[in-house]
């Protein structure tokens, strides 16, 4: 099979809106990305925090290139002129190519290589092998799921869990996404091991890398989840819904235990802070690209 590569660059501020109309109208994926260095290659849709939401893209870059992948019997360039129409703008400058089944999976496993996340953890695509045996190599597939170690955010969640997990501590992961961070700290001696997300794609995602690598953590949607604490909760999503979450994840963690929360730009940091400080002694852990990871303990029960 083959397909179709649609390329345009379109405000940074509307990304998302392009993102989700095109995958409406029968994109495969959509990868978004600063037209100057090239794609960091995630789907929009499942993508890094970067890639996710228009607000954060215009923080990073004024204006994104947008690329659709559609089926070679789709009319990409139909979808387009209604994706437009749909959004009330001009059919932008673009342009569509050809592409082969295996030149687009030898495109995608090449801007996946493998990633020294912490001293002694490494994230290993499936079609790779280990640069160090001797290490903990976690084994990942992307899928169409967040979480392939190689945005700093989750570089840093995994630097924490690297550094500071203690043996047999129960973990929580919210926002699972490909379940990276829940499988990390299986890998690392967590005790019992959850993973939670919106997402079906990221349930099925982070099953499939949990057997991967012959881990054993529980994936499923918040609704199959009794109200239970954790010895650490770590979410890498955004910093507006972390912000509307912090009563939900205090909720679920016990007095001394740990939050871990990234997917937050720098000037983000002091308001989810702020959302955070009536539960945990909590502030920036580490920075890395314009991006914060923030780790707070808990100093009570209450609320």
């Amino acid at each position: 099979m083959s397909f179709l590569a649609l390329e345009f660059d379109a405000n940074a501020a509307e990304a998302e809106r392009w993102a989700d109309a095109l995958l409406d109208a029968g994109a495969l994926a959509v990868d978004t990305a600063d037209p100057h260095v090239g794609s960091d290659r995630e789907i929009a849709r499942y993508g890094e925090p970067n890639l996710t939401t228009a607000s954060t893209a215009a923080d990073l870059w004024p204006v994104c290139r947008l690329s659709a992948l559609f089926g070679k019997d789709v009319d990409a360039g139909d979808a387009l002129t209604r994706v437009s129409a749909a959004l009330g703008t001009a059919v932008p400058a673009h342009t569509i190519a050809a592409i082969a089944d295996d030149d687009w999976v030898r495109k995608t496993q090449q801007q996946f290589q493998p990633i020294c996340a912490a001293p002694g953890l490494w994230i290993v695509p499936s079609w790779c092998e280990p640069v160090d045996p001797k290490a903990i190599n976690l084994r990942l597939d992307p899928g169409l799921a967040f979480g392939t170690g190689s945005h700093p955010t989750t570089r840093m969640c995994l630097r924490w869990l690297a550094l500071h997990l203690s043996a047999g501590a129960t973990v929580l992961d919210y926002g699972c996404g490909s379940g990276i961070l829940a499988i990390a700290a299986a890998k690392l001696g967590a005790g019992a091991v959850d993973g939670i997300d919106a997402d079906e794609h990221a349930i099925t995602a982070s099953r499939e890398n949990a057997r991967l690598n012959n881990v054993v953590a529980r994936f499923d949607l918040a609704e199959a989840f009794k109200a239970t604490t954790y010895d650490v909760v770590v979410a890498n999503i955004l910093a507006n819904p972390l912000q509307l979450l912090a009563p939900l994840l205090a909720a679920r963690v016990p007095a001394r235990g740990h939050v871990v929360l990234s997917g937050i730009l720098e000037p983000q940091a002091a308001a989810v802070i702020a959302a955070y400080e009536r539960w945990f002694t909590i502030d920036v852990w580490n920075s890395e690209e314009g991006w914060v990871a923030l780790a707070g303990s808990r100093i009570n029960d209450d609320g």
